[in-house]
């Protein structure tokens, strides 16, 4: 087993680049040499593209309409209106559902006044569409169901629901099954018969492009000459929020949706984002993707995962500050409790993984325990993936049922891969990186072994090493501030649109200092200049790094501001020590 104390191996992947492309971009768009070489790594290499990525704009939306089945959704809505039916929002309880639900009733009460929401409990009921659910909502003389975030999967809970006299509308971005439920529409863009151009939506943003359509047909009916015309932009803080909180790719509209409502969240147009903000002490800075995954996020999500996510809910609608920062502290308190179980589950799995195993000699990292809370394991799961670069799974029993969540690595699908192990399953369903299963206590042991035979036959053993993605080459000197002002307009960053990785050969490891809880600190010089640099959590490497050391580094350069002072700092990613 590698010592814990070692330097991190991990696999430098470079971005191909053409030396033409990289100086016309330059020269065309008025960026730095590094910054063309950036975009390039992401796959931008030609000067429409580049404009629409550097500058978003709502101009560049596809047409919603291309989505298969947008025009029977809205069509069908359009008559519950006429016909004052009374019609449900399911929606799911993670931020994405939640999100989606808040953006459909803020645009659907005005006018559906009867209109409500349902989102089933995490434990007792489970993920999507469920009979005990419909037969409450059949009991309160509902028509129209319009699931989001989920129901593409819940084909025979759908047709209970027609049997019942329930049609229902689905709004879903999760991989879609060979036959579709038989609802009165199902939008999704990973449907084979979908010719909408971008396919990697969140639940959130087809719930946006829904009421782009319908908000357009209403208004060639003249329904709006008497009413006020909603502004959906007002509604993109929401869909950004949902879209980082679900991890989906930040490129094309997603991209869009998420600059702009992020620049809402920072001007505190919702009055629940507002109390949000204050309850994380984050109120007078500008939010950017990290403090909304970070900080804001968690809290919505907390709600689903130990709470109660009605609160979340209720959150996003609320006008009234007074009720938003009673539910933010709320959501607090919620949030306090997950992070107190994660921190449990995580140094139980740890510990067992130091006394019995090497995960490094795994091709997945499987567990399960009749202690832990479903509420939190896909969390748990994720820091398994980010610590041993292994496809984890964990599963919380019940009564001889298991319930897992599990992510993945960069090369292994995760949904496909558990679609060759669904005879052990009882149910399955998710996308690439992020899945859950249901599965008997008895069959655990053998899902493990497949899942890992699996594995090993679809990944190459040299992919299952980290991987640093390097988007470009250069020299210390060329990290300045003109280089970080440019770099904002790269923003926001997560999914596919990662914070950029910038390589520098030859540096010298000046001094070193712990800072903080176990930060490493570095004094680094090279090209005649020096520059600080930060890597945190990695303290315990310091004897590794001594003064003189000369290595190849790689890091994102981000502004410190400190005590009223800003300098440029080096948030390290990896280190490569010449060897003597």
């Amino acid at each position: 087993m590698r010592n814990k104390d070692s330097l991190p191996v991990t696999r430098w992947r470079f971005a191909p680049g053409k030396e033409d492309i990289t100086r016309e971009l330059a020269r065309e768009l008025g960026i730095l040499p590094v910054i063309s070489k950036i975009l390039m790594s992401r796959d931008i290499q030609n000067l429409d593209d580049a404009r629409r990525f550097l500058f978003p704009s709502l101009n560049d939306l596809h047409n919603p309409f291309l989505m298969r089945d947008m025009k029977k959704a809205v069509q069908r809505v359009i008559q519950a209106i006429a016909r004052k039916e009374k019609v449900v929002v399911f929606g799911d309880y993670d931020a994405d559902g939640i999100t989606s639900t808040a953006v459909l009733l803020r645009f659907l009460r005005p006018l559906l006044p009867e209109i409500d929401y349902y989102i089933p409990d995490r434990i007792a009921e489970g993920y999507g569409l469920n009979r005990n659910a419909i037969d409450v909502l059949q009991r309160r003389g509902v028509g129209l169901i319009i699931t989001v975030d989920c129901g593409v999967s819940d084909r025979e809970e759908v047709q209970y629901a027609l049997t019942r006299g329930m049609d229902t509308i689905i709004l879903d971005h999760h991989e879609v099954p060979e036959e579709l439920p038989p609802a009165a529409a199902v939008i999704n863009p990973h449907r084979r018969d979908c010719p909408f151009p971008f396919k990697d939506l969140a639940g959130v943003g087809i719930a946006f492009n829904f009421i782009i359509c319908l908000r357009g047909r209403l208004r060639e009916a003249g329904f709006w000459t008497k009413r006020n015309y909603p502004n959906l932009k007002e509604y993109l803080d929401l869909v950004a929020l949902g879209t980082i909180g679900d991890i989906s790719p930040l490129v094309d509209e997603n991209r869009i949706f998420t600059k702009i409502g992020l620049e809402l969240i920072t001007e505190e147009r919702r009055v629940g984002l507002k109390a949000l903000k204050e309850i994380c002490g984050i109120e007078t800075q500008a939010i950017d993707s990290n403090r909304a995954s970070f900080c804001l996020i968690p809290r919505i999500n907390a709600a689903g995962r130990v709470g109660s996510p009605a609160a979340a809910v209720r959150l996003l609608l609320t006008d009234d500050l007074d009720d938003a920062r009673e539910l933010a502290r709320l959501l607090d308190g919620y949030n306090r409790q997950r992070q107190a179980m994660e921190r449990s589950i995580l140094e139980e799995i740890l510990a067992e993984i130091d006394q019995t195993m090497d995960p490094l000699s795994r091709s997945a990292l499987v567990f399960a325990s009749s202690n832990w809370h479903p509420g939190v394991i896909g969390i748990v799961a994720a820091r398994l993936v980010d610590r041993f670069y292994r496809p984890a799974m964990l599963i919380s029993l019940n009564n001889g049922i298991g319930k897992g969540s599990g992510r993945s690595i960069l090369d292994f699908n995760i949904y496909q891969g558990l679609k060759k192990c669904d005879s052990l399953l009882l149910s399955y369903g998710g996308h690439q990186y992020a899945a859950g299963i249901s599965i008997r206590e008895e069959h655990i042991g053998d899902f493990r072994r497949l899942l890992e035979k699996v594995i090993r036959e679809d990944v190459q053993p040299g992919n299952m090493i980290s991987q640093t993605a390097i988007d470009a080459q250069c020299q210390l000197r060329d990290v300045n501030h003109e280089l970080l002002n440019q770099m904002t307009m790269l923003a926001p960053f997560g999914s596919r649109n990662p914070e950029p990785i910038l390589c520098v050969r030859n540096v010298n490891v000046a001094a070193t200092n712990v800072v903080g809880n176990n930060h490493l600190r570095l004094r680094l010089h090279g090209d005649g200049v020096s520059c600080n640099g930060i890597w945190f959590s990695k303290g315990h490497l310091a004897r590794h790094l001594t003064s003189g050391t000369t290595s190849d580094i790689a890091f994102t350069p981000q502004f410190n501001h400190w005590n009223g002072i800003s300098e440029i700092q080096l948030k390290m990613r990896d280190i490569s020590v010449a060897e003597n």
